[in-house]
């Protein structure tokens, strides 16, 4: 019984959530904001190319929330709408990536600077802020080499790894957001992991002796 009240509860504030947001409600989009922006920016950091445009494609994706929310009729839970725009708008930017770019980013590339003149790194970038479960599972180091493997699993297989192991995200709705069935899913996450462990596995390169004065 605990279980259904408390599904029955947060269904009712959601509910009160949705109009709120419907109704313009300054505090609630600033609410939802706050509540969803690092999840979303870690989610679209690991499934778009160039990683330098997360942020901005996270931006994008409240300004779709903003206008859209009035089509939104609770069909799926509010997040689940929310993280389905977030794939769009991912799946949208790999695909202009594609089209215009068509070349690997260095990892040394400039994209903007500390503001005493010291540029700011792509890889200086790729460090999530904001401490979450995923972040406390492993130390630096072995997150660092998972987050790298991840990047050289092919789509749809990554998009399915972040969202049920990294994201946790249920089974159902990670179909429901990839528009697929649940064999699909089961399907992509058997052979996604399967990747990402034998990237996993394979030998990392030997750091070369130091060579020590006589």
């Amino acid at each position: 019984m605990g279980n259904i009240a408390s599904a029955l509860t947060f269904q009712s504030e959601e509910g009160a959530l949705v109009e709120e947001l419907k109704a313009g409600s300054e505090e609630a989009f600033a609410w939802l904001i706050e509540r969803y922006h690092q999840s979303i920016y870690s989610l679209l950091a690991r499934t778009v190319q160039d990683r330098g445009d997360a942020a901005d494609l996270a931006q994008e994706v409240f300004v779709k929330v903003f206008r859209g929310i009035g089509g939104f009729h609770g069909e799926s839970s509010l997040r689940t709408w929310i993280y389905r725009i977030a794939l769009r708008e991912a799946s949208n930017q790999r695909r202009w990536w594609l089209r215009h770019k068509q070349q690997e980013v260095p990892m040394d590339q400039p994209v903007g600077d500390c503001g005493d003149g010291t540029p700011v790194l792509l890889r200086d970038t790729l460090v999530d802020p904001c401490d979450s479960p995923y972040e406390h599972a492993a130390q630096e180091e072995q997150r660092v080499r998972v987050e790298r493997a991840l990047e050289q699993v092919p789509e749809p297989y990554r998009t399915t790894l972040i969202l049920r192991d990294v994201e946790g995200f249920i089974y159902e709705e990670v179909a429901e957001m990839q528009g697929v069935n649940l064999g699909t899913v089961k399907s992509r996450l058997v052979r996604g992991r399967a990747i990402l462990r034998r990237l996993l596995e394979a030998p990392q390169p030997s750091q070369q002796p130091v060579a020590v004065a006589g």
